[in-house]
């Protein structure tokens, strides 16, 4: 493998407390903004992103290795989360460590992600994204398309096939 290729993979459930990080990772800071401290993924709206990951209907995880580290993930998991539509939508979260973004690999990550879910038999996924953070491009492009506005932020939802 060349420097700076990677693949996606299935994550393993002994990898699941990676997403603790990836979770707060994929917190967005507008410019300017102090990150909050990492417990903040430990608040109950934020937990339930990830506890007993695996457990749950839709719960699937994909993760982006490259040189033996895990530098992405895009998971999904049927919530009641900021992008909750109802109980039989996936919401799905992404992220990637800092050095890796803008490199294409959140792209097939999320394409990965929405491929299997279809797979799986879930044809719509939801997601919340604030109104300026630069990865709604990405969800556009991948099909999302906003459903419910509240303030700040857009509720975002994937349909295959896709909506007219």
């Amino acid at each position: 493998m060349k420097p700076g290729d990677f693949f996606i993979r299935r994550i393993q459930p002994e990898e699941s407390f990676l997403l603790e990080e990836f979770l707060y990772q994929a917190i967005y800071l507008p410019k300017g903004a102090v990150p909050p401290p990492r417990s903040v993924v430990r608040l109950p709206e934020l937990r339930v992103y990830i506890e007993d990951f695996g457990s749950r209907p839709g719960d699937l995880c994909l993760v982006a290795e490259t040189e033996g580290q895990v530098v992405g993930a895009v998971w999904s998991r049927i919530m009641d989360d900021y992008g909750h539509l109802d109980d039989s939508t996936p919401s799905l979260a992404i992220s990637l460590l800092p050095g890796y973004r803008g490199r294409g690999i959140g792209t097939q990550l999320l394409d990965s992600l929405l491929s299997l879910l279809w797979q799986k038999g879930f044809a719509r996924a939801s997601l919340s994204v604030q109104k300026e953070n630069p990865a709604r491009r990405l969800y556009e492009r991948a099909g999302f398309r906003v459903v419910v506005e509240k303030g700040p932020e857009d509720v975002m939802l994937w349909e295959h096939p896709p909506a007219l």
